[in-house]
């Protein structure tokens, strides 16, 4: 799954938008709505349902780029934190640490970094 997830047009879409650009539904950024959203574990009848106007649309581009921007930041919190207590040697912690991380990462990629990082400890 990693390999196909390219967020970089999302991220710069959503800037475009907070810098004040109003967004328009052409097909690809509909196309690009849909892709996230499914990405990012929003239902796809959600999603459907939010692109069929501009400000729907806009509250959807905020939540995917939220849920990439707040997965990231626990992820890398959560990895820091893993390798402070592996260096320490304290693996039960650093498992609870990704455990933690999986009870509250809906980001399917997120998950799947954690769940790999989380074998890496056995």
């Amino acid at each position: 799954m990693s390999e196909d997830i390219d967020w970089d047009p999302l991220r710069q879409l959503a800037s475009r938008v907070e810098a004040g650009e109003t967004l328009v539904l052409t097909p690809d950024v509909r196309e690009l709505l849909l892709r996230t959203a499914r990405e990012v574990a929003i239902p796809d009848a959600d999603a459907q349902a939010d692109i069929q106007d501009s400000t729907t649309a806009t509250a959807l581009l905020r939540e995917e780029r939220g849920r990439i921007r707040s997965g990231s930041m626990r992820m890398m919190a959560a990895r820091s934190e893993v390798r402070k207590l592996r260096q320490a040697g304290d693996t039960a912690g650093a498992r609870k640490v990704m455990e933690d991380l999986l009870a509250v990462e809906v980001v399917p990629l997120y998950r799947e970094l954690a769940e790999i990082a989380l074998e890496d400890l056995d």
